[in-house]
């Protein structure tokens, strides 16, 4: 082989995504995941996968991360929109292995809102086997569902819908009365200063919410700036 083939197969070699589970140590309390190994995957794979403007690459390492530490068998999500946050974690669970069902929900057709996505609803996810579209309230639909699917455990749930305090405490709170052991990741909870005019709901709910269940939660947070994503999972 040649000097060049030699440093290319070499290359190939170094570069190539292990999908071995990143989680190193599973019965850790604390949340960890190898880092290095997820962040080429998410470089490699998911970037390019979730269409032209992806979720910033520290959020989408923590969508990833959640699914390979915490392997749920369902993942429930709604702000569907075009599916980028769907078909990252079908694409995450696909790559490491972790047979999971991915529902997620939108807006009814005859709702307005401002971010309705009219026929481009769930465009990165058609037809794929393990992702689910379903129309209606958000938390309502997933819960519904889940417990048709026998409450199956562990689950995940990705809160990115209306950013209103309100409302995000109303999913939040719907999810946490129902589900005893939830893991939810929350969307725009960036702790942002009232100068940046952006809507300050989401950690605004979360907080309420650890109040009212002191201990039941560890908290992440991607604190990496605009828009911020937040897990919630047991202690």
């Amino acid at each position: 082989m040649s000097v060049l083939g030699k440093i290319s197969s070499r290359f190939r070699r170094e570069t190539q995504v292990s999908r071995a589970n990143p989680t190193r140590n599973g019965q850790c309390t604390e949340f960890e995941t190898d880092a290095w190994s997820l962040s080429r995957f998410v470089v490699d794979k998911l970037v390019p996968v979730v269409d032209v403007h992806p979720f910033p690459l520290n959020e989408l390492m923590l969508m990833a991360a959640a699914v390979c530490r915490i392997r749920p068998a369902l993942i429930f999500e709604w702000g569907t929109h075009i599916g980028k946050s769907a078909r990252a974690f079908h694409e995450t669970a696909t790559h490491y292995g972790i047979a999971c069902q991915i529902h997620s929900v939108d807006l009814p057709d005859d709702t307005p809102h401002v971010e309705h996505p009219s026929g481009e609803r769930g465009r990165l996810v058609r037809g794929i086997e393990q992702v689910h579209l379903h129309q209606g309230d958000g938390v309502e639909v997933s819960l519904s569902i889940w417990q048709r699917s026998g409450r199956s455990l562990p689950v995940l749930f990705f809160v990115d819908g209306d950013h209103s305090v309100d409302s995000v405490y109303r999913e939040l709170s719907g999810i946490v009365a129902e589900v005893g052991k939830p893991n939810v990741l929350l969307h725009d909870s960036f702790y942002q200063s009232s100068e940046s005019k952006y809507n300050v709901g989401p950690h605004q709910a979360i907080e309420r919410t650890l109040q009212e269940h002191p201990g039941r939660f560890r908290r992440l947070d991607s604190g990496l700036g605009l828009p911020g994503m937040t897990l919630l999972y047991p202690a």
